[in-house]
């Protein structure tokens, strides 16, 4: 019945809308998501994500070449709003690094701009607040963008990081032997540095380790028959919708988070640690289950799930060759 609905977006639209329910929860997720995001931007004024898109935005502005005297001015009123609100939400009387980098950002911009009404009206609301913070908060180190320092790269070769990449292959096959959380937490301050749009990182990992709750969960993907009792950590990777205004970037929160956990799955080869990669099926029945376990909102999305263990030595792993370059390249 499909083949002929395809021709036109029109009578794809009519196919997906009454024949084929294959999209329903994920239109209803990515609105629910634009509804969040733009409630929390216009009425609230605290938007999260906003704030670390604008600020993102900023420093591409202040990092150009040549650098405009007068930048950001459409959206300047707000990033000051969204910087006002997310910092009177804060419940946190130190705040983390990502706070200091909204304040240095915004600091920055207004001390190398030059005076606009907008921009005039803008630095003396950001100013008034600043003040208000702490010395130590807005007198260490700024962080702005920066000259990258040869001294301070990676000695890794490429013969190495290649090795490690063959290495990383899919186990099956774990331990009985807790993982340590410090292990974990190692892995996932090396995935974060992974690049995602405008720097949102829309993605939240949901790491289990409890024993009855991953022999739970380990039950909600499919692929799983036959080795699900040997997983010994179990992280279910979970995209946030809330992070976009538009329907445009709804993609964004499996691209993001892809790079990220492969970021995650090579640091944890580097801790003699292993992973498998599971794939998350949009079936209903699961996608209920697995929101009902993590208690997701109606705008959050699995994205993967990843089994960790020590690996065991008797396991084989597949060997699963990969595409020849010329399969798999092609230049202009």
């Amino acid at each position: 019945m499909p083949f002929w609905f395809y021709k036109s977006r029109f009578w794809s639209g009519i196919y997906y809308a009454i024949f084929h329910s294959g999209f329903q929860r994920e239109a209803k997720a990515v609105l629910a998501g634009k509804v969040k995001h733009l409630r929390d931007s216009q009425y609230d004024k605290a938007n999260y994500f906003m704030l670390v898109r604008n600020t993102h935005r900023l420093e591409k502005g202040l990092l150009m070449r040549p650098r405009r005297d007068v930048f950001a001015v459409e959206y300047l009123r707000e990033t000051v709003d969204c910087y006002l609100g997310v910092m009177a939400k804060s419940k946190e009387k130190k705040h983390g690094n990502q706070v200091k980098w909204f304040t240095d950002v915004i600091s920055e911009y207004f001390e190398v701009v030059k005076s606009h009404p907008i921009v005039d009206k803008e630095k003396e609301r950001f100013l008034t607040f600043r003040n208000t913070l702490k010395k130590n908060e807005v007198c260490e180190e700024a962080s702005i963008p920066y000259h990258r320092v040869l001294e301070n790269y990676s000695t890794i070769s490429y013969d190495e990081f290649h090795k490690l990449n063959k290495q990383r292959r899919s186990v099956r096959w774990f331990l009985d032997k807790p993982v340590p959380r410090e292990l974990i937490d190692k892995a996932i301050l090396s995935a974060i540095q992974a690049p995602s749009a405008c720097n949102r990182q829309p993605f939240t990992f949901r790491v289990f380790d409890q024993k009855d709750l991953v022999e739970e969960a380990v039950k909600f993907p499919m692929g799983t028959k036959g080795y699900a009792h040997s997983i010994q950590t179990f992280i279910v990777v979970v995209g946030h919708l809330d992070a976009y205004f538009d329907e445009r970037d709804r993609h964004l929160i499996y691209i993001d988070a892809s790079l990220a956990n492969m970021s995650l799955m090579l640091a944890l080869e580097t801790l003699g640690l292993s992973s498998c990669p599971i794939n998350w099926p949009d079936i209903e029945e699961r996608e209920q289950k697995i929101s009902n376990f993590l208690k997701l909102n109606e705008f959050d999305r699995p994205v993967m799930c990843i089994g960790v263990g020590y690996p065991d030595p008797d396991g084989k792993v597949a060997f699963s060759e990969k595409r020849e370059l010329d399969m798999i390249r092609k230049y202009n």
